[in-house]
């Protein structure tokens, strides 16, 4: 017999509550539900009334393997509505209804599922579903705001297929990509005492911002980086312990804020894409490991204006003739020297998982790196916001990391594998 304390995995056996909201994907809840099932978690499933109407009792209760009270009428002397949420080492709802998450947001609980996550200190984590047209709503909106400032981990939604012929966000994502961020979501909780100065003695360098490169001294050629992810990895490593060196092309104010308030993190300022490959390239030198999350312009002007360029000297039409700049992470991967580890960063606008991890592995293969933080940017997403979704790849391509939350949840992802790279790397010799 196996231990009742481990999972299949390996891990700590967790207790899961999977909510499921009245919307036709709940059949895929029950896709959620097996996995966890299958790897070897305690998992109970609270219906709503109208979950019901889309899949039956019988069949969360043969696929979670624990009986299914709906109501909070149901074992009433047992507290059930109360003793579930205590219970929880995490809860996920899926799908999540507009209605479902608007009443998590203004903390109702008229029902078990309600209740449940009222009374539970357990990570949360939610995925959306719904039309394009509610999911776009002031008030989803004003709501999803809530529950993101609270820390709820929010997975998709896709941009896809709907029902009734539709098309556009609001499609469940993936059940494995929420089973990935469900566990994600209390990892951090459970190797917090762990994490604590596991890179003591360790040198870790970070680039972050977007670099800058002028084509006069008023104008630049640059991106829509805030930096927000690269603060977050050097400010991770120094509470973990690491002697930091932060190499920061543009921040966002308030970012740069978080940097030079951090005690543990020695900043270093640049500009263009050239003075960022100098001071990293030296960083480098003595790094255990070196993350390239900066934004780094693939090209710059080939001249640079002494002065303004002016439009009545142009005319309508200004051409600008650009080189490419060197390759900083292709460089620091064919230059690492035994034991160092080196982190990169692909930023891709594809919404499809099969297609960006396509992306990351050919980035992957052309860069050498030891692993590669693959992340979707668009016009609202990724670039400034909060928030962020990852795919970490390893050297193989294989995902040995995945984050659908905070930008500081995705640097205590990235700092696990790293670390579990060097240790892969020291057992190797």
């Amino acid at each position: 017999m196996g231990d009742p304390g481990r999972s299949a995995a390996g891990g700590r056996r967790l207790t899961v509550v999977v909510g499921v909201s009245g919307g036709i994907a709940a059949y895929k809840a029950v896709q959620v539900v097996r996995g966890l099932v299958v790897l070897g978690h305690d998992v109970h499933v609270v219906p709503t009334e109208a979950a019901l109407r889309f899949v039956g009792l019988p069949t969360f209760e043969a696929i979670s393997r624990n009986p299914v009270h709906p109501s909070v009428w149901d074992d009433v002397a047992q507290v059930r509505h109360v003793a579930l949420g205590r219970a929880a080492d995490v809860i996920v709802v899926v799908p999540a209804t507009a209605h479902t998450l608007a009443k998590i947001a203004h903390g109702l609980s008229d029902d078990l599922l309600g209740t449940t996550i009222l009374s539970s200190a357990a990570p949360l984590v939610v995925a959306p579903a719904m039309h394009s047209e509610m999911w776009a709503a002031a008030a989803t909106v004003a709501n999803m705001d809530l529950l993101r400032g609270r820390g709820v981990v929010v997975v998709g939604p896709d941009d896809g297929p709907l029902t009734g012929g539709d098309s556009g966000p609001g499609r469940l994502a993936d059940p494995d990509e929420i089973l990935a961020a469900t566990l994600a979501a209390v990892v951090p909780a459970a190797r917090e005492e762990a994490r604590v100065r596991d890179l003591a003695g360790r040198v870790v360098v970070v680039t972050a911002g977007g670099t800058r490169e002028p084509l006069d001294p008023v104008r630049f050629l640059g991106n829509r980086s805030s930096g927000r992810q690269g603060v977050a990895l050097a400010r991770a490593a120094a509470r973990r312990g690491a002697t930091v060196t932060l190499v920061a092309a543009h921040l966002d104010d308030d970012v740069r804020r978080d940097a030079v308030g951090d005690d543990g993190v020695s900043l270093v300022e640049v500009g263009s894409a050239l003075e960022l490959r100098e001071a990293v390239v030296a960083a480098a030198a003595g790094a255990d490991v070196v993350v390239m999350a900066a934004a780094v312009a693939d090209y710059r002007p080939v001249e640079v204006s002494e002065a303004k360029i002016k439009k009545d000297d142009t005319g309508d039409e200004l051409v600008l003739r650009l080189v490419r700049t060197p390759d900083v992470l292709a460089e620091l991967s064919a230059t690492r020297r035994p034991g160092q580890v080196v982190v990169g960063f692909a930023s891709e606008t594809v919404t499809d998982r099969d297609e960006l991890l396509e992306l990351g592995r050919r980035k992957l293969a052309r860069k050498g790196c030891d692993l590669l933080v693959v992340n979707p940017v668009g016009w609202a997403t990724g670039f400034g916001s909060p928030d962020t979704v990852v795919l970490v790849l390893g050297a193989d391509g294989a995902v040995v990391g995945e984050v659908a939350g905070t930008k500081q949840q995705a640097a205590e992802v990235v700092l696990d594998a790293a670390l579990a790279v060097r240790a892969a790397g020291a057992l190797a010799r």
